[in-house]
């Protein structure tokens, strides 16, 4: 399975997926243009691993903002981990931003799988 490594940009965030050394992160700013697009990959990615996961699972989130768009596909890709089992959701925001970890909160009450809020 051939990992996803995508750079950041001011409009879109470092992506990467990588089954063989069990990194799992997106971390940045997530305001691209086309986010459908953006983030289409990285479901199909994590569809395909679903199929055959490692024993253990740790999806880091590490945003810094987010925008309307990048929120319906944020949690396309938090449903996506309930069908990895040993899946567990690592959500990193700043102390003072209670705007993120509101957001954190909030997700973490939509889906099926172990949540951990951290502070950077």
């Amino acid at each position: 399975m051939n990992p996803i490594k995508i750079e950041g940009t001011e409009d879109t965030p470092a992506v990467c997926l990588d089954k063989t050394i069990g990194v799992f992160e997106v971390s940045g700013r997530s305001l691209p243009e086309d986010a459908a697009g953006f983030y289409a990959p990285i479901l199909k990615w994590l569809e395909n691993y679903a199929a055959d996961p490692n024993p253990k699972t740790e999806f880091t989130i590490k945003l810094e903002y987010f925008n309307t768009a990048s929120s319906k596909l944020l949690l396309d890709l938090l449903t996506r981990l309930e069908k990895i089992s040993n899946a567990k959701i690592l959500w990193y925001s700043y102390e003072d931003d209670e705007d993120m970890q509101e957001a954190g909160q909030e997700f973490s009450e939509l889906v099926e799988v172990p949540f951990e809020l951290k502070n950077f």
